[in-house]
């Protein structure tokens, strides 16, 4: 919201006043944008559920998370890489063109779709981490965050057991800050989920925002951006 009322004061400076007061306030505005541009990235690569299924993308707790940045005055610019249906090993397909931005932090928001068509953990858990490998790889100081998910029960205990150390285990193998749960909250309570039963709505995802913030917000604060290699 910051950024959104910088803009509208930059134009309307530029509606009024001197022509050297409309330049200036041109000079100003292509300035912000290239500051904007150049501002270093929280990215969350992810599923529907960062993508923000079946709400204005800007309802979806990215964009929310962004609020929270630009309130804490923190130089920070998010980039939202969900896409639904996305597995993990569709992550590590899309990482590589992801890393063409400056990303400080990468919040990482996969696996759900893997537990929804039982798929292995294993594989999951090695896919995950070649996506954090090849970020680090790109950027020397880029701080993880990893999303915890649940599976469905269908699969049996054995399945979702081994599915949730799959977070914890790589959180703790890839120095990774975890978030426990991202649906901590909102999983499973009819109320803040669309008519589906999975993606949150409006107020599930103001509910998911404030559980990444808690994890997220010391990251930014005590980290500075990471630098490419």
């Amino acid at each position: 919201m910051a950024r959104k009322i910088l803009w509208l004061a930059l134009a309307a400076a530029a509606c009024g006043g001197s022509p050297d007061g409309g330049a200036e306030a041109r000079a100003g505005s292509e300035r912000a944008a290239r500051e904007w541009a150049d501002a270093p990235v929280v990215l969350f690569l992810g599923t529907s559920i960062t993508a923000g299924y079946g709400l204005d993308v800007e309802l979806a707790y990215p964009a929310l998370i962004q609020n929270e940045i630009d309130a804490a005055e923190l130089d920070y610019r998010v980039v939202n890489a969900g896409v639904s249906g996305e597995t993990s090993a569709g992550g590590l397909r899309r990482i590589d063109w992801l890393l063409r931005e400056p990303v400080a932090v990468l919040v990482l928001e996969l696996g759900a779709n893997d537990g929804l068509r039982g798929l292995d953990p294993g594989e999951m858990q090695r896919n995950l981490a070649e996506i954090i490998a090849r970020t680090r790889a790109a950027y020397a100081d880029v701080r993880v965050v990893v999303a915890g998910m649940e599976a469905p029960p269908n699969f049996g205990r054995s399945y979702t057991a081994a599915f949730r150390r799959v977070f914890q285990d790589l959180a703790r193998e890839a120095d990774a800050v975890l978030i426990p749960f991202l649906l901590d909250g909102v999983g499973g309570i009819p109320a803040l989920n669309q008519a589906d039963g999975i993606h949150p709505t409006v107020e599930g995802q103001e509910i998911v925002a404030a559980n990444v913030w808690e994890v997220l917000e010391p990251v930014l604060v005590g980290r500075p951006a990471g630098s490419r290699r």
